[in-house]
């Protein structure tokens, strides 16, 4: 594929404030039913320029981020109508939308506004209602979205000139990632089953340890609740059923709603906005991006090794520094390939480290310690920034039961979106 040329930033750029909801089904809890988009895209900007010690009049530019606006919004311009919520009406801002890589491109969009000059503070945020769709007559009422309405809206992802032709069914697609993985490093089908089984077990014990995640049941209690003495036993069964060759139903992701926001400002103006905040900033080194649409073959694989090269060259960082690795893994295979590629697990062993436990949060090659797609939950644009929520959390020492065994500085968060785009990015705390 045609490589960029990605350059530095024209000026330093730090992540001072961070926001996140609850993962959470908003239509069936008395609660949360009737929440609007604003409240939910509000609550997290808030929690961020709390976080920041920011207040809207502080913030020069808001981005809008939302995967799907024609079911979560119903507006044409859903970044204008929000923002009474979060105290910034008559603030200039831009909705954008990158299917479910939205939430990382929502980081490189924030930065570039800052790096500029343009900007000096900036919110980037992201809502979506995965998992309720609005009735059109009445903008702020909802109905359960379910996975066959969902993946009617798939369609939209694809150019339908030639590309959707091609597209098998989604199990098929991410068999791929499975097979790829299985004849390249010469692993067998149980092997295979094994390590998918096991990243979904991973996922769940670090999910049963963050208290914003949607299933915190872990599936050593799942199994023991079905009369299994042993959880793979369970993750073998019926219960866990293949969905094509390889991917089984754990794989998949938990499709919900939620929202999560940033605040950037330039790093050598953090003191003049952060006062007496104590938690040190956060500085963003560095962003890959690259797309191959679904027609080419392996193109998760391909992109991402594509924007993994542009990260590690603009920024000089090595994979031997990265602490933390996050994926965007609403297929389960996601995130051991995309590990593996960006050599933070080594080539060929990623899938005994998995199968060892040393990714889960208590490891010592942690991946996706909020649980990820499959347990974490998948409100599809927050998705993104829920991640970064989660590893600033970890780098300041604020995770909770959840907190990595060691003291993580370098994180790298790897993106990826239907129709198929891939972005990659490096943070580091500032000492």
């Amino acid at each position: 594929m045609n490589q960029t040329k990605v350059n530095k930033y024209l000026r330093s750029v730090s992540i001072i404030g961070v926001g996140c909801t609850p993962f959470m089904y908003t239509v069936d809890n008395e609660e949360t039913n009737g929440l609007t988009e604003g409240e939910l895209f509000g609550y997290a900007a808030l929690k961020a320029m709390e976080d920041a010690g920011v207040n809207p009049q502080d913030v020069d530019f808001y981005f809008h981020g939302e995967a799907s606006p024609l079911n979560g919004s119903n507006y044409l311009t859903p970044n204008i109508q929000i923002a009474n919520w979060f105290g910034m009406k008559g603030k200039a801002s831009i909705h954008h939308s990158e299917a479910c890589c939205t939430g990382y491109y929502a980081i490189e969009e924030a930065v570039n506004a800052v790096a500029s000059g343009k900007y000096n503070c900036v919110l980037s945020g992201c809502v979506e209602f995965g998992d309720g769709v609005c009735i059109p007559e009445h903008p702020y009422k909802r109905e359960k979205m379910t996975m066959e309405r969902f993946l009617k809206t798939t369609a939209w992802l694809y150019d339908r000139t030639y590309t959707r032709s091609m597209m098998a069914g989604q199990e098929l697609i991410y068999d791929d990632a499975a097979e790829w993985y299985k004849r390249t490093r010469g692993i067998t089908d149980e092997e295979m089953d094994d390590t998918l089984n096991w990243m979904c077990i991973n996922n769940r014990r670090n999910a049963s340890k963050n208290p914003l995640a949607i299933e915190r049941h872990t599936y050593e209690e799942i199994a023991k609740e079905k009369g299994f003495d042993n959880v793979m036993d369970y993750m073998r069964s019926p219960y866990n059923p293949r969905m094509g060759d390889f991917l089984r139903a754990s794989g998949l992701e938990l499709k919900c709603d939620g929202a999560a926001a940033v605040i950037v400002c330039a790093t050598d103006m953090v003191d003049k906005y952060m006062g007496n905040k104590s938690h040190k900033p956060i500085e963003v080194l560095g962003v890959g991006c690259a797309a191959l649409e679904a027609s080419n073959p392996h193109f998760e694989v391909r992109a991402t090794e594509e924007a993994v090269r542009q990260v590690y060259e603009v920024t000089g960082v090595k994979p031997e520094e990265i602490d933390l690795f996050y994926a965007n893994d609403f297929i389960i295979t996601s995130h051991l390939i995309s590990a593996e590629i960006a050599g933070y697990l080594p080539y060929g062993e990623g899938w005994k480290y998995i199968c060892e436990g040393r990714t889960a949060y208590d490891g010592d090659k942690p991946i996706n310690t909020n649980g990820g797609r499959t347990s974490f939950g998948h409100a599809h644009a927050a998705s993104g920034l829920a991640d970064l929520y989660e590893a600033v959390k970890q780098m300041r020492g604020e995770a909770g039961e959840g907190q990595v065994k060691f003291e993580p500085k370098t994180a790298m968060l790897r993106g990826y979106g239907g129709a198929q785009n891939i972005c990659t990015y490096i943070i580091r705390t500032i000492d």
